[in-house]
């Protein structure tokens, strides 16, 4: 029996990158995806048919996880289309990167609401709903710089170090129903974004990882998927480092 068989899985900002990667190996497992994106865009609607190319029942939600009202409206339709949610992945995030001294409350704001507000949102709408079924899994993609913080990126690093902070609150919360709360600290990950840095930028990341390469959005989801099976049914509150040493 596959891992994730017969399950439902709600994953924010699962158009492409990480979310994508790993609403794909939930779905090799067996797992039912729903996931939402700010707009249904061209790429968003290709991940959909992907997804159900793959046998399962797939579904893509626009919604702007920032946004309390549009979250609860969200996760209310998507109980109606599944009718449970076992997992739930708060992938969604941006960046705004600039020096303390030049950045914006704009450039604050947003990065806190789309970070670590969408977290609460998405956490307290589905809340009820592995309330009443007795158990479930949520999964916070924090960061690296969450722990150890990086120039340049006070919101970010603020951002994902909040995630932390309310992973761990939540789990304490929730344990007595087997609802279980974990987050997954990425380090130098390779994506469209990091492959647009120049090649020696790219290069002395990777001198100062251990493993002496960038991780893959892959690599990221088999954490993700270790979290949201039965494996991990006694991990709760933890932050888990996907970062090939970086930060060890």
């Amino acid at each position: 029996m596959k891992l994730l068989e017969n399950k439902v899985a709600l994953i924010t900002g699962a158009g492409r990158g990480i979310g994508k990667a790993i609403a794909i190996r939930f779905a090799q497992e067996g797992c039912n995806i729903a996931f939402t994106d700010i707009a249904l865009s061209d790429f968003v609607l290709e991940t959909e048919k992907e997804l159900q190319a793959m046998g399962i029942q797939a579904k893509a939600y626009a919604s702007n996880a920032a946004n309390f009202t549009e979250t609860q409206q969200v996760v209310d339709e998507i109980v109606k289309d599944f009718g449970h949610i076992d997992v739930l992945v708060n992938n969604a995030g941006i960046t705004k990167d600039t020096a303390l001294k030049r950045m914006t409350e704009e450039q604050w704001d947003a990065v806190i609401n789309v970070n670590l507000k969408s977290v609460f949102n998405f956490t307290k709408a589905v809340q009820p709903v592995m309330w009443r079924q007795g158990g479930g899994s949520v999964i916070n993609m924090s960061s690296v710089v969450g722990v150890s913080g990086n120039a340049n990126q006070c919101n970010y690093s603020a951002s994902k170090a909040g995630i932390i902070g309310f992973t761990k609150s939540a789990a304490k919360e929730m344990g007595v129903r087997n609802i279980r709360h974990n987050a997954i600290a990425p380090g130098f990950i390779i994506t469209a974004m990091t492959n647009a840095l120049p090649d020696d930028v790219r290069k002395a990341w990777e001198s100062l990882i251990p493993l002496r390469r960038g991780g893959t959005p892959e690599d990221v989801a088999n954490v993700a998927l270790f979290l949201a099976s039965d494996l991990s049914s006694y991990v709760t509150g933890q932050v888990i480092h996907c970062c090939g040493g970086m930060n060890c």
